[in-house]
């Protein structure tokens, strides 16, 4: 395969942890401990690097020693022993853990049973006002306990699924825990969502209980959603309950249960003991070209796949204060709540990133005394454009960490933390999926940060990147691959009984090795970088480039608000590849912007990376969790009806794609 551009390399890292960090962090104190008890290789005096690198190479090559000794290190509670750690390598239907039992809950409530921190805060509820409000340990676990004995009454048994409706906040953390200490399966949808959206999710796996609320707050407005929550009732007949949280102060409709009365009982939770494999939650593709995939992950899996990556990559422990914007909807919120399970103290805010300004984010950081805060590669990257200054502006001196996420965080993001936040600041741009639940490369306390560049591929994930003949490569763009199983891959998708769509979803490429779907490169020295999506891949007389490369580059410029780039085959062999572009209030598409575009393209990237049209539009089409929409554009571009090139339901903004529709039309008739 031919090499994309590649970022210049630096010559010296952005950052660089002290002496003193890299001794405290716990991965440091895993791989000594690991050395005595696993076999693991010990740390290399005086060089974390090496350290790092032969502490990965073990655990990918010693899969089951290496997640053994995971559990060991974090304590994991198996009510009866497994018969081994890793019984069938075999991509899909690997077997982990045989025999074990256990339950994710009561991992996560852990904390509340040590007298000290029972009144200690494990959340930290925020809404628009930015006025943190806490539940403690205590009050969480109590909480937990009487729903949990309200849905076994209402009849909940291991394996059915409960639904949420519901925003971030601490109702929905509660229903999650409940929902797992009995053993049902939970699935959740924020509430900006529209009812055909959540009818395409829900209706997969006919929940027997759906929480909702009344409504919610956003951008300072009140949004009532009583009418989605009549639509999802009469469609969900499976539904043998619902539950109403009067989050704008309306009274229940007919037939619902109150919250309130359902939590109020002084109750111990009991934790159903259950298998390894045992279905955890279901979460779901973006779903853009079709119904979105309902991906369900296992209690044994996600707790130890989220206990590595919250412990040893994001050094999160019981001092810690752990946000990171997001919603319901998207697989961060339950990586958030996964805090809970290494005893960190855990922010919810519920409300827009960027009200009532750009600040918020930063504002809600310093008012919570967030030591973790993580947010998106677009909401960094939109600080910077609106000259936002937190360093100056917030006290964030207990942030020691700043990650993203959602898309590749470009170099001038690295360097505006750097500059606006705190010179000594970690910065953690992160990879993985809702596949996954977690992430493949990203987060290590004890390495450098180099601009425009994840640290390294995580623990226990032999991540590659493979050319088109499946060899992998360095120092070279390649697909991403998993070569090994992970425990949080899925156990299945719902309503796949033969486990076809899920083979073709990550399988089929490379029979046997996990093709996630992204352009990556390893480099020599052992870290990664993210170039985009391989499905939306842009390939000009056989060099194959990524998208991300390329929004970096446009999007410095100070008129352009946001990039899409699509390279679309045409009938007579041809390829377009054009450029579109949603301008800042103001600016104007004109022959001075036009060549400034351009230049900065070839400059930067090369000459084979400038687009044939630079198209201005009235917006860029996102996924309901953010993500911009490329391969349904290029379907569009290519003549396919609407209707056909993509699922409405998963779409922010359903009028901007008629626009690109239109665009093919005039194209075709012109």
């Amino acid at each position: 395969m031919t090499t994309a551009p590649q970022p210049a390399t630096q010559p010296e890292p952005l950052w660089r942890p002290g002496e003193d960090r890299v001794a405290r962090a716990q991965v440091t104190r895993f791989q000594t401990w690991a050395a005595e008890q696993h076999g693991a290789p010990a740390p290399v005096p005086g060089d974390p690097a090496a350290s790092y690198a032969a502490l990965h190479r073990w655990s990918v090559d010693e899969l089951e020693r290496f997640w053994q000794a995971v559990a060991q290190w974090c304590d994991v509670r198996f009510t009866s022993p497994y018969e081994r750690v890793l019984a069938d390598r075999g991509m899909p239907g690997a077997t982990w853990f045989p025999g074990a039992t256990l339950n994710y809950a009561e991992h996560a409530l852990r904390a509340a049973e040590d007298p000290g921190r029972a009144h200690e805060p494990a959340l930290l509820h925020v809404d628009e006002t930015h006025e943190p409000a806490p539940v403690t340990w205590a009050e969480l676990r109590r909480q937990v306990g009487s729903l949990a004995a309200e849905l076994r009454r209402l009849g909940v048994r291991p394996g059915d699924r409960v639904s949420g409706y519901l925003p971030n906040i601490p109702h929905a953390v509660v229903a999650l825990l409940a929902t797992a200490a009995v053993g049902g399966v939970w699935t959740s949808c924020a509430p900006d969502f529209g009812a055909r959206s959540v009818l395409d999710r829900f209706q997969q796996v006919e929940p027997v209980v759906l929480f909702t609320v009344d409504g919610y707050h956003y951008g300072g407005k009140r949004h009532t959603r009583a009418d989605v929550v009549t639509e999802l009732r009469a469609e969900l007949p499976t539904v043998r309950a619902v539950v109403h949280i009067p989050l704008l102060g309306t009274a229940a409709p007919e037939g619902a249960l109150d919250w309130d009365a359902l939590v109020s009982a002084d109750v111990e939770p009991v934790f159903e003991q259950l298998p390894f494999d045992h279905p955890l939650w279901v979460l779901y593709s973006s779903g853009t070209t079709g119904l979105p995939k309902a991906i369900v992950q296992s209690q044994g899996g996600i707790l130890l796949e989220h206990l590595k990556q919250l412990a040893l990559h994001c050094d999160l422990g019981p001092q810690d204060r752990f946000f990171w914007y997001t919603s319901t909807g998207w697989m961060m919120w339950n990586f958030l709540v996964s805090g809970l399970l290494v005893g960190s103290t855990v922010v919810l805010y519920d409300g827009s990133p960027g009200h009532p300004d750009t600040g918020a984010q930063w504002r809600i950081a310093e008012r919570t005394g967030a030591t973790l805060f993580g947010t998106s590669a677009a909401y960094v990257m939109a600080c910077r454009k609106a000259e936002v200054h937190p360093g100056r502006d917030f006290d964030l001196s207990h942030v020691k960490c700043v990650a993203t996420t959602g898309s590749p965080l470009p170099p001038d993001g690295f360097r505006w933390i750097h500059d606006e936040v705190a010179e000594d600041m970690w910065i953690a741009s992160v990879s993985g999926g809702t596949d996954v639940c977690s992430c493949f490369a990203g987060a290590v306390p004890t390495l450098p940060v180099h601009i425009g560049e994840l640290q390294a591929p995580c623990l226990g994930t032999d991540l590659q990147a493979w050319d088109a003949h499946g060899k992998p490569v360095v120092d070279e763009v390649g697909e991403l691959i998993v070569a090994a199983p992970m425990p949080s891959m899925p156990i299945r998708f719902w309503n796949d009984p033969d486990g076809t769509r899920y083979r073709e979803s990550y399988f089929e490429m490379f029979p046997g090795a996990w093709r996630h779907g992204d352009w990556i490169t390893l480099t020599s020295r052992g870290s990664v970088i993210i170039h985009g999506r391989s499905d939306s891949t842009l390939n000009r007389q056989g060099v194959r480039m990524g998208s991300a490369d390329i929004y970096e580059a446009v999007e410095r410029l100070p008129e352009i608000r946001e990039s899409l780039v699509i390279g679309a085959e045409q009938p007579d062999g041809g390829y377009w590849m054009p450029l579109f572009v949603h301008l800042a209030p103001d600016a104007t598409l004109d022959d001075e912007l036009l060549t400034r575009i351009k230049r900065t393209i070839r400059e930067q990237l090369s000459p084979r990376h400038v687009p044939d049209e630079v198209i201005e539009v009235p917006g860029i089409p996102h996924t309901l969790t953010g993500k911009r929409i490329e391969v349904p554009v290029k379907r569009l571009l290519q003549g396919t009806p609407l209707e056909k090139a993509v699922n409405p339901g998963s779409v922010d903004n359903i009028d901007l794609l008629r626009f690109y529709e239109d665009l093919a039309r005039s194209r075709a008739t012109g």
